[in-house]
């Protein structure tokens, strides 16, 4: 499958809930000119009622929700225009699904300490997934293999930083 207008490959900014996927995703978007997809806003209702009663998802819950991301990103190839996805992805069995979908596909993995991560989380309200997942994520969490297409980075550095460094790590096709 080609890339989008032969510029980049589609993206998915992965990482445990908190690690900045969704404001790095756009930041990384706007970077490249590509637009941005949310992924929680493909999750069904009832994954996301069983995330806000402090239940953590099963494989066979997220299937579904990884199937829509990865048809999303498919149609956007086949329509000529890569997408970057905030999804936290956090198995390799996960990415892989994506990858059937969008063989292209690249990640960011955004990488923090639980420690940091928790103070961030300690600092907003989401819609329906509570601080007390966060351990769950963190046990469930298969970090990007060195043999899978994309990068990985600190959420310590700026937003500004972090769109850098994934623009730069993805680069124009035919790099």
């Amino acid at each position: 499958m080609p890339l989008a207008n032969n510029l980049y490959p589609p993206l998915v900014v992965m990482g445990v809930q908190g690690s900045g996927k969704s404001t790095a995703g756009q930041a990384i978007a706007a970077e490249l000119g590509m637009p941005f997809l949310d992924g929680d806003d493909l999750h069904p209702a009832s994954n996301k009622a069983k995330m806000a009663s402090g239940h953590p998802l099963t494989d066979e819950d997220r299937e579904p929700w990884l199937r829509a991301i990865g048809r999303e990103l498919e149609a956007g190839l086949q329509n000529g225009t890569a997408t970057v996805v905030a999804c936290s992805a956090l198995k390799r069995k996960y990415r892989d699904l994506i990858r059937s979908y969008a063989p292209t596909v690249e990640f960011v993995h955004l990488e923090g300490s639980r420690e940091l991560i928790a103070e961030r989380l300690s600092r907003r309200d989401h819609e329906y997934m509570p601080p007390s997942l966060l351990d769950s994520q963190f046990e469930t969490l298969e970090p990007l293999g060195e043999d899978e297409a994309g990068i990985r980075l600190s959420i310590t550095l700026s937003l500004d930083e972090i769109a850098a460094g994934a623009a730069a790590a993805v680069g124009p096709a035919g790099r």
